[in-house]
C-alpha cells in the first residue's frame, strides 16, 4: 500500500489492486476516507468516511486538491488508466 502524501498527521495511500474510478483512501488520527480523483482535472469527492467531522474532511479535500497532480500521476503509474 504505497503511502503516496502524507499531510496533518494523515497519509494518502494507492492501493496496487484497487478498482476504477481513481480514488485515494486517506488514513490516519482513528479515521479513514476515500475520496474519487476525478482524474485529471478534479475536484476529489468524498465517496465515504469514517470517524472524521466536516472540517477535517474540508482541509483534506483541500489538500487532494492541491495535490491533484501527483495524485493522479501516481494513479496511473500504479494502475495504467484513471
Amino acid at each position: 500500500m504505497p503511502t503516496i502524501i502524507r499531510f496533518d498527521g494523515l497519509r494518502a495511500v494507492i492501493y496496487p489492486n484497487d478498482h476504477r474510478p481513481a480514488h485515494v483512501h486517506v488514513i490516519g488520527k482513528g479515521g479513514e476516507a476515500v475520496f474519487i480523483l476525478n482524474c485529471p482535472s478534479g475536484p476529489p469527492k468524498l465517496r465515504e468516511s469514517y470517524r472524521f467531522n466536516s472540517p477535517e474532511l474540508n482541509r483534506i479535500a483541500s489538500t487532494l486538491s492541491e495535490e491533484l497532480s501527483t495524485l493522479c500521476a501516481k494513479w496511473r503509474e500504479i494502475h495504467d488508466y484513471y
